[in-house]
């Protein structure tokens, strides 16, 4: 069907939005339609993570390892805020594929309203204990006196990034992928605008330095918020919020909160088993910590397009299966997998063949240039593996079965990786040993993923 109709027509209408029933279409049209938005949102995101970390590197390595040992404790909202939106995603989306429009409207309060409640909770600890936090993950006094006002404003701001993903998370389950891309490409546009400006004072703007970057972040996310409240309760999109929808309606929060749960632990224990990782690499000096930095942001950028295909099975399948539709659920997300195993394959090349140039346009020192270079090309070595397993993961997600995965992570990241991660690195006498832990553990992960998604329990959760 979609060549039938042409390339451009489908790209068009994937880019615009509809209202198409995505359970009734041809399966390939479904998947391309949910997945070039949602491509495109993440790729905007990844370009953002690199163009932070780009115009940050040029104050220096101490700047590098304060966005770098920040980015470990954003690790931790971020698995919230991702945990948040698969709950959200999969109740709107199973409310959708039922027909059940007020539904949906009632599940997207209940979401928008545990998002703000976990951001405030969480603000805490970034505004009160931000130099304490910098100290215990082994920052230098350097970093901790550089470092103290940026974690401070971005963990402090934590509730802007919560609802991005919150409502970002109720238009793809409503199959509006379209207008989530939107949102996040004009927050992360002026945020990269501002960031040069914020950061080097240039023409009127303050010279702020590192923490000119955590302002830009705020400033450009909190405009995305403003924008996506304006769909939200305009009336025109496919979920409507009205007058009556705002109070509390508790059958539809516990539903959002018991597989939201389930999904920020699965990101949670991801994200904890990072902190760890990053706490080891530490120990070998703040360049080792600057090239596994920019190394990660530079992975972040081929993983986030790849995890817009994930969001876009989990979609499906939490639609089709509200369209009691189950065999069609598991097959748009086996056809999600391979699309994503294409093109992590892809990716995964170009890494192995230019490490040292990507590593290089960040202008680190020879020695965490040495670092990221070995850093990205042997994380990559698990690529193929992993496109499936993001796709399956959120494919659980979707269904409302987040347990399956959260015992997986625990088992892989915190039973496998650590464990192996710190005797590699101290019997290698270097990081290295870090990123062979974290391909192997991630490879592992994707099997048994493979192996649990094929006997299909998945199909029986009720959301």
């Amino acid at each position: 069907m979609v060549r039938r109709e042409g390339v451009w027509a489908v790209l068009k209408e994937a880019l615009t939005g509809g209202d198409r029933d995505l359970t009734s279409i041809g399966m390939r049209r479904a998947v391309v339609l949910l997945s070039i938005p949602m491509v495109l949102e993440m790729a905007m995101e990844s370009l953002f993570a690199l163009v932070d970390v780009f115009f940050v590197s040029r104050l220096g390595v101490a700047a590098v390892a304060v966005v770098g040992l920040t980015e470990g404790l954003m690790a931790i909202i971020y698995s919230i805020a991702w945990g948040l939106g698969a709950g959200i995603t999969a109740v709107v989306a199973r409310r959708t594929g039922e027909k059940d429009r007020e539904g949906a409207d009632v599940a997207a309060v209940q979401g928008i309203l545990i998002a703000i409640a976990l951001g405030l909770l969480f603000a805490v600890p970034g505004v009160f204990f931000a130099g304490e936090l910098l100290r215990a993950m082994g920052a230098s006094p350097e970093v901790q006196e550089l470092g103290t006002p940026f974690i401070r404003i971005m963990v402090g701001s934590n509730v802007v990034i919560l609802l991005v993903f919150g409502i970002n998370a109720i238009f793809r389950g409503a199959g509006n992928a379209a207008l989530a891309m939107r949102s996040l490409w004009i927050g992360n546009i002026i945020n990269m605008v501002l960031d040069p400006l914020l950061i080097f004072g240039i023409w009127l703007f303050p010279e702020m330095g590192v923490t000119g970057a955590a302002v830009a972040t705020v400033i450009g996310r909190g405009c995305a918020v403003l924008y996506q409240c304006w769909h939200l309760f305009n009336g025109r999109s496919r979920v409507m919020i009205a007058t009556r929808h705002l109070k509390f309606a508790w059958d539809a929060l516990w539903n959002i909160i018991r597989v939201s749960s389930g999904a920020a632990a699965q990101f949670l224990i991801a994200s904890a088993s990072w902190v760890f990782l990053v706490r080891i690499v530490a120990g070998f000096g703040s360049d080792a910590v600057a090239g596994y930095t920019i190394a990660v942001r530079i992975i972040i950028f081929a993983l986030l397009p790849a995890w817009g295909v994930a969001n876009a099975a989990s979609t499906l399948v939490g639609q089709n299966l509200g369209a009691d539709q189950p065999d069609r659920a598991e097959r748009s997300a086996w056809l999600c997998g391979h699309y994503n195993m294409v093109y992590m394959s892809i990716m995964a090349m170009l890494f192995i063949a230019f490490a040292p140039w990507m590593v290089g346009l960040f202008s680190p020192g020879a020695e965490a240039l040495h670092v990221g270079v070995q850093a990205l090309r042997v994380i990559c070595l698990g690529y193929f593996f992993y496109a499936y397993g993001m796709v399956l993961s959120q494919s659980f997600n979707g269904a409302g079965d987040p347990m399956t995965p959260v015992w997986l992570n625990m088992f892989c990241f915190w039973l496998v990786e650590i464990p192996l991660a710190w005797s590699l690195a101290r019997w290698l006498g270097g990081p290295e040993g870090v990123f062979i832990a974290i391909a192997f553990s991630e490879s592992l992960l994707a099997l048994l993923c493979i192996y649990f998604f094929r006997k299909g329990k998945w199909k029986l959760a009720q959301v």
